[in-house]
């Protein structure tokens, strides 16, 4: 005799579409509830300010804003595109808010930065990819603010011609745009971009704004190849990039892109040292490294690195 079997209920089943790996003991947030972090915390809410620390779940949110230091992400908190790694909301942005910069400028100065990072999301719905907005975050911010040092995480601008030169008009100290992955992986991972578009960006900010500091990010664990990383070093390189972070992808949710495992310490400082060799000013290279985690303090060792070796 045939067994039945009872068809389960769908709310019932679990769908662990990409399962998501249990962390090792090296992957380990620090949690500080200090006076600083709430003192962050009270200035981004009361300016009703959007973080990439609050949407993109990062790990080190805890220990940064204890140190008063926050990376603002501006035109909303919606991003035209789906990476399959990142965590930020997608869908239909709102419009932007013509007083951003000012709340911006207003925050750091109530913050007392001495570095700021300003980032974005992708609004491919704007005829400039967002380039004039960013550009008036960064003026207003830099007038209000005349001794804070200030890094742009910026978006790709594809197929919206030179408009990044907007961008560039305004006193920057570093431009930084993540490579992210390396490119067999693009279609998967980050399908909405090209990866020689974001090489060519990198390489153009540099030719045409000779003085700031370029800088760009990748993330491993994707299920890359050794070989393939050290290709990505080089073609940032050819870029003329000086600055190169390293990071462990962290999955955000089982229908996120599939962490295929983590690297130890060990081979971050392997990658660390090797990415040296081929030049760059400074790496920073750790499971927790993130685009604007420790940036002050990095920006302060790229101005160093660039009068010894220059």
């Amino acid at each position: 005799m045939t067994q039945k079997i009872k068809p389960r209920h769908p709310e019932k089943v679990k769908n662990p579409i990409n399962p998501i790996k249990k962390k090792p003991d090296w992957i380990r947030s620090k949690l500080i509830n200090s006076k600083e972090f709430f003192t962050t915390k009270t200035v981004v809410n009361n300016n009703n300010l959007v973080t990439v620390c609050q949407e993109a779940n990062c790990p080190n949110i805890t220990e940064c804003w204890s140190k008063r230091h926050a990376t603002f992400m501006i035109m909303g908190d919606t991003c035209t595109r789906a990476c399959a790694f990142c965590d930020v909301k997608t869908g239909k942005p709102e419009k932007l808010d013509p007083f951003e910069d000012i709340k911006i400028a207003n925050a750091v100065k109530k913050l007392n930065l001495r570095h700021v990072v300003i980032t974005s999301v992708d609004r491919d719905d704007l005829s400039d990819g967002g380039s004039n907005h960013f550009k008036k975050v960064v003026e207003t911010t830099r007038k209000k603010n005349p001794d804070t040092t200030i890094e742009v995480l910026t978006p790709d601008f594809l197929r919206k011609g030179d408009s990044y030169k907007k961008l560039l008009e305004a006193d920057l100290d570093v431009f930084n745009h993540n490579i992210e992955t390396v490119p067999r992986l693009y279609l998967k991972v980050r399908p909405g971009a090209r990866y020689f578009a974001s090489l060519e960006l990198l390489k153009n900010a540099k030719k045409d704004n000779t003085k700031v500091f370029t800088k760009s990010g990748i993330m491993v664990g994707l299920g890359e190849e050794h070989d393939e990383i050290l290709q990505v070093m080089d073609d940032l390189r050819s870029a003329n990039v000086d600055f190169i972070t390293i990071g462990q992808y962290l999955q955000p949710s089982v229908k996120h892109h599939p962490l295929e495992r983590y690297y130890h310490p060990n081979e971050f400082k392997e990658l660390e040292l090797i990415a040296k060799s081929k030049g760059f000013l400074l790496v920073s290279s750790s499971p927790l490294t993130r685009s604007s985690y420790h940036a002050d303090e990095d920006f302060a060792k790229l101005q160093k690195n660039r009068l010894k070796f220059n």
